[in-house]
């Protein structure tokens, strides 16, 4: 098989974009509970699930998705946090550091 100029050009495109994803995936990974960061805040993915007896100063109308730490819109499933540098917060989240000045 001949490699052509346009065979080359249209390889290296698909190569480059495959790269792309594949750094747009790793680095959109979503913070689990278990991280340590995560748990020194007592980050929940789900609010409802946040022990109320633990974390007395959480109020039911909070979440991650209206924390002013939220990188996203308030309607986003996931977004950025700036607590968690490149892992994704659930927009129905919580933790401690919860904040909307």
């Amino acid at each position: 098989m001949k490699l052509t100029r346009r065979k080359f050009v249209v390889m290296s495109a698909g190569a480059s974009a495959s790269l792309w994803l594949i750094r747009a995936d790793a680095a959109a990974a979503h913070l689990n509970e278990t991280d340590p960061a995560a748990a020194a805040v007592g980050y929940r993915e789900d609010a409802a699930k946040v022990d109320r007896k633990k974390y007395p100063n959480f109020a039911a109308e909070q979440s991650c998705g209206n924390c002013s730490l939220f990188q996203g819109k308030s309607t986003d499933a996931w977004g950025g946090c700036t607590l968690f540098g490149d892992k994704l917060v659930a927009g129905k989240g919580w933790c401690a550091s919860y904040t909307n000045m």
